[in-house]
């Protein structure tokens, strides 16, 4: 990496949750370290996250509807890339590229595919600025689950001279150790906020359960949570991934009449089960932690779960070491997610492989991405 070019770079990322669009500026210097100048959210329209919810399954005219739900995200980027380069004071003439994951929609790296919508094309029209995409395709070309996708990026912020992860609580969750001798794995433990943004959507109307808070009003059923936990996904050896195919409403529904049979009258109570997924996020991922990183001492949490004070509590006490936000290691947790799309458009510049075979399973380490020029 010595010979690389460092710059400004523009990240954007909507995650598996559906709240908003991040967008950050990251300076990048010629060692693919970077630091966060600045950042923007902006909410999804309801009736573009509703639409974007639906395209997960099949659906009537379905390939025109994501046609045309990609260039309304394209533009909510485009506004956001523009909010964020006003706050920073940046001119885009000073920005080398722009990262855009483009929201996933199906993701079945068992066959061969992935799905992000996006339109960069229109992205780089909009913006006067180069676009970087498609950042998983090529990883499952080479035999990989095309994510993770931020382990790379969390070596290059986060490595230390002894064992850390880095845990990220977005949708899903996905965690990354980083072993003292420099070796990087990682992989996804299940859902993170998704099941619990899902239900307190349905029963409150909210979109997210603040601080955890109805959630700490409850009972985690343990009857119901280990149902949950003996479902064969977390069973599966790494490297895994996994997304709205595997966890959805559907899956709580079916689990739920499972224990407790399907008149909802038998149910335990709506805060109950919200602090059952809670504690399914929390156990799932404190499991995995202790059998594929034993003894670690640090757990830096960065994404929308870092912010949730009821799950963060409920990760310290099952793993038993220091749990804090990546805000105390240099990089906002708010941001983190969005700086390491602008990175994965740093190393696609510099044609550094971000796709790393110890995390995704793919036969060799890739570049990631397609430009598609200003």
């Amino acid at each position: 990496m010595g010979s690389s070019l460092g710059g400004l770079y523009v990240g954007l990322m909507s995650g598996t949750s559906l709240d908003a669009v991040d967008a950050v500026v990251f300076d990048v210097s010629e060692d693919g370290h970077g630091r966060v100048l600045g950042g923007e959210s902006l909410p999804l329209q309801t009736s573009l996250r509703e639409e974007l919810l639906a395209l997960n399954t099949p659906g009537h005219d379905e390939l025109a509807r994501a046609a045309l739900a990609s260039q309304r995200l394209a533009e909510l980027y485009a506004t956001a890339v523009d909010n964020v380069l006003t706050s920073c004071a940046v001119s885009a003439a000073d920005v080398r590229a722009i990262g855009a994951h483009g929201q996933t929609v199906r993701h079945r790296p068992e066959l061969g595919y992935t799905i992000q919508l996006n339109a960069p094309a229109l992205l780089a029209e909009r913006c006067g600025i180069d676009v970087v995409s498609d950042f998983r395709s090529r990883d499952i070309a080479a035999g990989g689950q095309g994510a993770p996708l931020v382990p790379a990026f969390h070596a290059a912020q986060f490595q230390a001279s002894h064992t850390r992860v880095v845990l990220n609580l977005g949708g899903i969750a996905n965690i990354t150790i980083l072993d003292q001798d420099a070796h990087i794995s990682g992989f996804d433990t299940g859902p993170a906020n998704m099941l619990m943004d899902a239900w307190v959507l349905r029963t409150k109307g909210l979109s997210f359960d603040a601080d955890g808070a109805w959630a700490a009003s409850g009972q985690a059923n343990e009857a119901l949570l280990a149902h949950m936990l003996a479902d064969s996904w977390f069973r599966r050896q790494p490297p895994k991934s996994t997304g709205r195919d595997d966890f959805n409403m559907q899956w709580l529904v079916e689990k739920l009449t499972d224990v407790f049979g399907t008149d909802p009258e038998l149910w335990p109570a709506a805060q109950d089960i919200q602090a059952t997924l809670l504690q399914l996020t929390a156990r799932s991922v404190a499991a995995a932690i202790r059998e594929y990183a034993a003894g670690v001492q640090e757990v830096l949490v960065c994404g929308g779960g870092s912010r949730n004070g009821a799950l963060m509590a409920a990760l310290a006490q099952h793993l038993q070491c220091h749990v804090a936000p990546t805000d105390n290691y240099g990089l906002p947790s708010q941001w983190v997610e969005a700086a390491a799309f602008a990175w994965l458009a740093w190393c696609h510049d510099n044609r550094v492989p971000a796709g790393l075979p110890d995390v995704t399973g793919a036969r060799q380490p890739r570049v990631l991405g397609c430009k598609y020029p200003a």
